[in-house]
């Protein structure tokens, strides 16, 4: 007579198949996919991905692999570990984002912390002509425009993009670390109204 195990793992169906499928969904897709993507595209239910999703977290999190899962802007994506990359960046980053300039970065930096934000209002808190750096920005897709400012004129307001997060590592704009005081202050517009 067969009896059957009894631990809780042998009762919980395998998902060895359909952690396979999403993983290479994840190795496929270039941007973040979210789970009701990962749904569609797989045939799987969403429990059985959100299930699948913290199996490989968890797989991915051991010290013996060099890939982790990220969740960015909504969706998951798979990326190296920050060590790796660092280590790795310069022979398989893109070129665009090893030469990002410091006035880029600052401009950057700006339109993160302040958006939706004017030309006018980045060129306020820099000091300097923001043209250059705004079109560039545009460029390497990390910004694009948000919409019109209700004033005269209209100007056109600046916010970040997905590939923005993506570069960055994060979640959503709520995780870009805290500023102080005195950064805060930077940061504020002279001209508020």
């Amino acid at each position: 007579m067969h009896t059957e195990p009894t631990n809780e793992k042998a009762r919980e169906p395998s998902l060895e198949r359909e952690t396979a499928l999403v993983e290479t969904i994840f190795f496929l897709e270039t941007d973040p996919i979210d789970v009701a993507s990962i749904s569609r595209v797989s045939g799987l239910g969403k429990d059985v991905v959100e299930r699948v999703i913290e199996n490989l977290e968890s797989e991915y999190s051991g010290p013996s692999r060099g890939m982790e899962l990220l969740k960015i802007g909504g969706g998951y994506t798979l990326a190296p570990k920050r060590d790796y990359w660092n280590a790795l960046k310069e022979k398989y980053g893109r070129k665009s984002e090893a030469r990002m300039s410091r006035a880029a970065l600052e401009t950057l930096s700006i339109i993160a912390y302040s958006q939706p934000v004017t030309r006018s209002e980045i060129e306020a808190i820099r000091g300097v002509s923001a043209d250059n750096m705004i079109r560039f920005l545009v460029e390497r897709e990390l910004i694009k425009e948000v919409g019109k400012k209700d004033v005269l004129g209209k100007p056109t307001q600046y916010g970040t993009t997905k590939d923005f997060l993506k570069f960055f590592r994060l979640d959503s704009i709520a995780d870009l670390p805290k500023l102080d005081e005195l950064e805060r202050e930077r940061f504020e517009l002279e001209n508020e109204e």
